[in-house]
């Protein structure tokens, strides 16, 4: 797997194959594809949109946007991604997402309450914050320097 900049193919490749739990997820957050895909399409043309690349096929889209206090996270994945590897790769890549941001805290939040979501989350290096408007939150803490 590997990570470039997101182009509008990568978008539409993406959510013409969207997950059944990404539905899910957006539909429990109150929103619909047709808003995830405006609000992705939105950092993707501002230059903060990156495609998970499996093979020659992109399998997700993740993009951010800096707040005061820290870079907010949106995702939207084929049913390929949600695979071990696939975790593994994410631990490294929203790292380097982190400094794209200037190194703040980042923030994810999932609507779902399956037991592999908070998990997946730990894996990556997140923690759990609480509730934020019906969502969990997680926070990935600043890298330390080195």
């Amino acid at each position: 797997m590997r990570a470039r900049a997101a182009t509008l193919g990568d978008l539409e490749d993406v959510f013409h194959g969207l997950s059944k739990r990404m539905s899910e997820e957006y539909a429990a957050a109150g929103k619909d594809s047709k808003i995830a895909y405006d609000n992705l399409m939105m950092n993707l043309k501002e230059g903060r949109a990156h495609a998970l690349i499996e093979g020659e096929k992109a399998v997700a889209i993740i993009a951010w946007h800096e707040n005061s206090d820290a870079a907010d996270t949106l995702f939207a994945a084929q049913e390929d991604f949600f695979r071990a590897s696939t975790v593994r790769f994410c631990k490294r890549h929203i790292r380097h997402i982190q400094a794209l941001a200037g190194n703040l805290p980042i923030h994810s939040r999932s609507w779902l309450q399956g037991p592999d979501v908070a998990r997946w989350f730990g894996i990556i290096g997140y923690v759990e914050r609480g509730q934020q408007n019906g969502a969990n939150l997680f926070e990935l803490p600043p890298a330390r320097a080195s």
